[in-house]
């Protein structure tokens, strides 16, 4: 008998804390609606702005792809925010979120919102949205190409280590460091900067245009940093403000009434721990800020 209570017992508590986990549940998922993608007001068919964030060295596409594909494909977003805080990166990563920036336009409006920084790549994704936003301090443009190539091999010689090189390929080594670099290496290197710099100036120019003429284009694209206002002065962005009002901007594009939901890409978990340690969080303090990490050096754009 004391083991059947023993056990109806360990059972109720079971329950209790089931169902208090739900609780914690549901209640996050109402308390952060702003940033969920499943939320009631999506029931009942609000219409919505899909927030991706775009921060830091742009060093993969792989998260932005998915966020764009997701929310183009939900019939209650009816525009896509791009929050970009970037200083450049990659050239692949930002050549295939430019392309899908030009597949999701076909269905629905894109908007870039730039804030402290949106340079290189991160200007070239930029570009291809239907508006460009940003303040009249974000620093942008810097539409070049750059590699970085240290040369090691002075030091190698000064330490007494040698290195051998087996290699099959003339220029398989080429910018190792171990060795100087010969002027045909540095040329073919030229080329190959100047074939991408060409690609950057031309998708650009596709992006832009009607907004800036490709002459004019063709004149900053030596590398140049510019400020937002000087930007909107060329014809690189369409116009100057905060995100707020990047959201309005999505908003008419979309025919969107009123104001709209802002939904975030939905976070991830690393485990109960995670759940329950966040939505206490989020219960005590509401939607707290994203902590942003100060952008990186320029990589390769």
């Amino acid at each position: 008998m004391k083991r059947s209570r023993t056990g109806i017992a360990l059972l109720f508590i079971g329950f209790l804390v089931v169902g208090f986990l739900a609780l914690l549940i549901t209640v996050a998922h109402f308390t952060e609606s702003d940033e969920d993608t499943t939320s009631v007001a999506e029931i009942l068919g609000a219409e919505k702005i899909g927030i991706v964030p775009i921060e830091g060295t742009i060093s993969s596409a792989d998260d932005i792809l998915k966020q764009l594909r997701k929310f183009r494909k939900r019939s209650s977003i009816k525009a896509i925010l791009l929050r970009i805080n970037s200083p450049g990166g990659a050239v692949a990563p930002a050549q295939e979120i430019y392309r899908e920036i030009e597949r999701t336009k076909a269905k629905k409006p894109v908007v870039a919102s730039m804030e402290t920084v949106g340079a290189s790549a991160a200007y070239y994704v930029a570009s291809n949205a239907d508006r460009v936003v940003c303040s009249a301090g974000t620093i942008t443009g810097s539409i070049g190409v750059i590699m970085f190539m240290a040369e090691i091999h002075k030091a190698i010689n000064k330490i007494g280590v040698d290195v051998n090189v087996i290699k099959a390929g003339k220029y398989k080594d080429i910018g190792s460091g171990v060795r100087p670099m010969s002027e045909e290496e540095r040329k073919l290197l030229e080329t190959f900067a100047k074939q991408i710099h060409e690609q950057f100036i031309k998708d650009v120019a596709q992006a832009r245009k009607g907004k800036i003429d490709e002459d004019k284009l063709r004149s900053v694209c030596d590398g140049s940093f510019f400020t937002g206002e000087k930007a909107k002065e060329l014809g690189l962005v369409d116009s100057l403000g905060n995100f707020y009002d990047a959201v309005e901007v999505a908003a008419k594009l979309a025919g969107i009434k009123g104001d709209p939901k802002l939904v975030y890409p939905e976070k991830k978990w690393g485990g109960l721990v995670d759940l329950l340690s966040g939505s206490l969080a989020r219960l005590a303090q509401g939607l707290s800020d994203k902590v942003r990490v100060a952008p990186p050096s320029l990589w390769i754009y």
